[in-house]
């Protein structure tokens, strides 16, 4: 079922499926909630799922103003309270997860569990950053002139209000981390565009995380491995730490042995 709520002064778009404990996922940058096709959304049979589309991304049109992640966050935030109304398992992908981690770290109470899929909280962990310069890959313009309110001759606006905030906006620090206290799962491709270095910091900054690399992937790992992606979440979202027979990250951890 699809509908539109007005958060934080946006006419939001999103979709719901499913019944059960609430599921946020939070699609990448400059795409919309069919990042979620063909895998994450099948979460819908045992979640009651909602896709939310960010302000100017998918069928949530642009409003005035920039584009940044602590106004996604935000939004993203008065979403959770609007539809949800308390805390709940938050998933995202790309630009998608640096939002669901910003959410964390600013309303952890929000957060019941949490799931980045190739994010980041630093541009500078990023081997590829979004540009203005050159022109738009055409299925992305055309997947986002498909939906979009807007029209095509919006894109380009979009994308720079992005890229602006990628280039300006001030990072989470890695103390920052700490504040988002529930239990993480961070999943990257072992060839995406976030550092393995950068990855191996957001899992060592989170308090309880948990770590997977998806071997033989790139940053589409949602796509190229969907079966084995969706496992790994699905797994980690209804299933509790089971205990480790060596521990050493975790060898203070009341459920190891």
């Amino acid at each position: 079922m699809a509908d539109y709520i007005d958060v934080n002064g946006v006419r939001t778009w999103y979709d719901e499926r499913g019944s059960g404990d609430p599921l946020v996922l939070l699609h990448g940058g400059l795409t919309d909630s069919r990042d979620f096709a063909g895998n994450l959304a099948a979460l819908a049979d045992r979640f009651r799922l909602l896709l939310p589309e960010r302000r100017g991304h998918g069928h949530t049109p642009d409003v005035p103003g920039p584009i940044t992640v602590e106004a996604m966050a935000a939004d993203t935030a008065a979403f959770i309270e609007k539809t949800v109304g308390g805390p709940v398992r938050l998933a995202g992908y790309s630009a998608g997860a640096i939002v669901a981690l910003w959410v964390a770290v600013r309303r952890p109470d929000l957060v019941e569990r949490l799931v980045l899929i190739s994010g980041g909280f630093d541009p500078d962990g990023m081997i590829v950053r979004p540009t203005a310069d050159g022109p738009l890959p055409e299925p992305l313009v055309a997947a986002y002139a498909e939906v979009s309110p807007d029209g095509a001759d919006h894109f380009p606006v979009v994308v720079a209000k992005i890229v602006q905030s990628v280039n300006e906006e001030p990072p989470l620090a890695l103390a920052d981390l700490s504040a988002a206290t529930c239990p993480a799962l961070v999943v990257a491709a072992d060839d995406d565009i976030v550092t393995l270095e950068h990855t191996l910091e957001i899992y060592r900054g989170l308090p309880d995380a948990q770590l997977a690399i998806v071997p033989g992937t790139s940053h589409l790992l949602l796509h190229e491995k969907p079966e084995l992606c969706t496992s790994l979440v699905a797994d980690f979202l209804t299933g509790d730490p089971v205990p480790t027979w060596m521990p050493i990250r975790r060898a203070a951890d009341p459920v190891a042995p």
